[in-house]
């Protein structure tokens, strides 16, 4: 498990420091424990950043904010000269890219050592992590709490949260359409932060949903997170710090709270027990416009709709090279209307203001970011039905975030050996900066 980034700055001032610690990460990476979590290693420019971060480092030069440390990038990216696969085989023959995502590009000018690239679910179009092409990565987090069991690590970024999860990486790139950051972060015990759409460049990321996806990535703090987050943006968010007490948390009664499993309701309430022990004012929101989102979604929703803009072609020609689960929740998009679509536009913009002034006067919301433990793995590739019941109800919260176009993080609050539980808060689009604000302030309290 690799330290923060402050902390390793701290640590990495021998000659080398940096090339040793890249050493390192790629003997993890090859190692049993990471089976399924690469799709493609770049163990020649990882080395070449960290020799360039250790030369930088012994002139006396300042170091940009990731320089040399290890970074996976999400097979989701564009990466030159390789073809993007998107956790596809469908995409094995496509052309290879002419250049870096803008995401990308911004890590490497921020001197990350890019280690590698992570598998996901087939096309991002998944919360449960499975890849019935590259195989699945075992969640390592779930394994320390119960090793007699092999738990799925959550999706679509799920190699991203094993690579961070196992400390082979400082962060993870991801991306996050439905909670695709935040789920496997949840699930392995990571932080995650859903920016603002807007906040990061989208170019060079292969698209589920042009109007949900967000350019996005997990850490093992809240700190990191936003060190990240600013080399994504372009600049870091101006965070004021705060303290817990008089925070103003609204816990939605509406589908949020439905249906948790007992480990989950359990740490969600020791963390609003500590958190209003620390001064916290945790406000029960009825937040009724959250059960609207299914049937403002319902013709197909926005994800099946743009995917099938994307992959119309090729599930009319080789439907059969696709991931089975995923063309079926690509499908439905066929059959929406224009006047479906653009209908489904409206009301999401009339609901994304009424839940903005719902939420006016909170800090944040606060509730699970997701209602269930991981499951296991054998489970859910055996049953369509557990499949598809599992996906359903680790999208549920995150998504209604995505459907705002809202902020949000997830922060571990469970006890040490128990299955990782994720804290989720959120706030409207444009709040980012307030948000991480409350964010570093609630990851002291709760943390075990």
């Amino acid at each position: 498990m690799l330290p923060t980034i402050q902390t390793l700055r701290q640590r990495l001032t021998a000659p080398g420091a940096h090339q040793a610690l890249i050493e390192q990460v790629l003997a993890g990476a090859a190692a049993p424990a990471a089976a399924h979590v690469f799709t493609a290693l770049f163990a020649e420019p990882a080395m070449a950043a960290a020799r360039a971060a250790d030369e930088a480092q012994a002139a006396g030069r300042p170091l940009p904010p990731l320089a040399g440390l290890p970074v996976t990038v999400k097979d989701l990216y564009d990466i030159a000269g390789r073809t993007t696969r998107a956790g596809a085989v469908l995409r094995q023959d496509a052309p290879a890219a002419l250049r870096d995502a803008e995401a990308v590009a911004r890590l490497r000018a921020a001197g990350a050592a890019i280690v590698g690239l992570t598998n996901m679910s087939e096309f991002a179009f998944s919360g449960v992590g499975l890849n019935p092409h590259y195989g699945t990565p075992r969640n390592p987090a779930a394994t320390a709490a119960d090793p007699t069991v092999a738990r799925i690590p959550g999706g679509s970024s799920s190699g991203a949260a094993v690579s961070v999860a196992l400390g082979l990486a400082v962060a993870g790139l991801g991306s996050d359409t439905g909670g695709s950051i935040r789920i496997p972060a949840a699930l392995c015990g990571l932080v995650g932060f859903k920016n603002t759409q807007a906040r990061t460049p989208l170019a060079g990321a292969f698209p589920l949903s042009f109007t949900l996806d967000t350019v996005c990535a997990m850490t093992r703090s809240v700190a990191d997170c936003l060190v990240v987050d600013g080399v994504l943006a372009g600049a870091p968010l101006p965070v004021a710090a705060r303290g817990v007490a008089g925070l103003r948390l609204a816990l939605p009664r509406t589908l949020m709270l439905d249906a948790l499993e007992p480990a989950v309701a359990t740490a969600l309430e020791r963390a609003l027990a500590r958190l209003s022990a620390a001064g916290a004012v945790i406000v029960e929101l009825p937040l009724a416009e959250l059960a609207e989102i299914a049937q403002i979604n319902a013709p197909g929703g926005f994800s099946a709709v743009e995917a099938w803009v994307t992959h119309r072609q090729a599930m009319q020609t080789r439907r059969e090279r696709f991931d089975p689960r995923v063309a079926a929740r690509i499908a439905p998009g066929e059959g929406v209307s224009a006047a479906d679509y653009i209908t489904m536009q409206q009301r999401r913009r009339d609901w994304m203001a009424r839940v903005t002034q719902r939420l006016s006067g909170f800090d944040a919301l606060i509730c699970p970011t997701v209602p269930i433990t991981a499951p296991p793995i054998a489970e859910l590739v055996a049953s369509d039905e557990a499949f598809f019941k599992a996906n359903a109800l680790l999208l549920r919260n995150t998504f209604a975030i995505n459907f705002l176009d809202g902020c949000a993080f997830t922060l571990p609050c469970h006890a040490a050996g128990e299955l990782p539980v994720g804290l989720m808060l959120a706030a409207p689009a444009g709040q980012d900066a307030a948000l991480a604000g409350v964010a570093l302030a609630v990851e002291a309290r709760v943390a075990s």
